[in-house]
């Protein structure tokens, strides 16, 4: 089957499952556009790196989608899995940033939150992978090597950002484009939710004084 019959649950979930991709390219834009941190932008790159190594594979293989019903016309090839790749890609990206490159604390919660947020990171993977073989877009073969493939590159991806953008960064921030359109550098600083929180009250408690100050002139 290639779309979800009527009464089937699973695949009805499966189906929305297989749109996550989307949503978290959505996503990105969204935190680039307001945060404009040059990791996030390099993860999002990398992300982007992987969808281009997805189509050269695709159209240097050229191996079909599993047969369909006989009105489905599939015009693009199935191997490997674009979907897979994308997501193991993203999976163990994320894995290693939090456990190399976040900061690093005593706090069990925080260490649980990690944990967490990696579990379900390859939860969603797996299930979107699996998402493409139950609806019938792909072979397990496809999908296995789909998400091999975006393992492989998400590792890899995040060696070049450790190791030789991140060097880089606090040049392209204070570079007059990354000024111009306010780029930012957060490596150094250990926790950036806690640094925001705090920096922000400061600065209304300072700018509220001020106020004070004024009308009681």
């Amino acid at each position: 089957m290639s779309t979800v019959e009527p009464g089937d649950f699973i695949g009805f979930i499966l189906a929305w499952f297989s749109l996550l991709p989307f949503c978290i390219l959505v996503s990105f834009v969204t935190l680039i556009i307001f945060r404009r941190d040059c990791h996030t932008i390099s993860y999002f790159c990398g992300l982007l790196l992987n969808e281009a190594v997805n189509w050269i594979l695709k159209h240097l293989i050229r191996e079909d989608r599993p047969r369909r019903d006989i009105d489905i016309l599939y015009t693009e090839y199935g191997m490997p899995s674009s979907h897979a790749q994308f997501m193991y890609f993203f999976a163990c990206y994320l894995v290693l940033f939090l456990f190399v490159r976040i900061y690093r604390n005593y706090n069990w919660l925080d260490e649980l939150w990690k944990y967490a947020t990696c579990l379900g990171g390859f939860i969603c993977a797996s299930l979107v992978a699996y998402s493409r073989v139950y609806l019938g877009y792909h072979t397990f073969r496809q999908v296995f090597f789909g998400a091999s493939i975006g393992a492989v590159l998400g590792c890899v991806w995040f060696s070049v950002v450790q190791f030789i953008f991140t060097p880089v960064f606090p040049f392209l921030a204070s570079s007059p484009v990354g000024e111009f359109l306010m780029v930012r550098d957060s490596t150094l600083i250990p926790h950036v939710l806690w640094f925001e929180y705090t920096s922000s009250r400061s600065e209304a408690r300072s700018r509220q004084r001020k106020v004070t100050a004024r009308k009681s002139q």
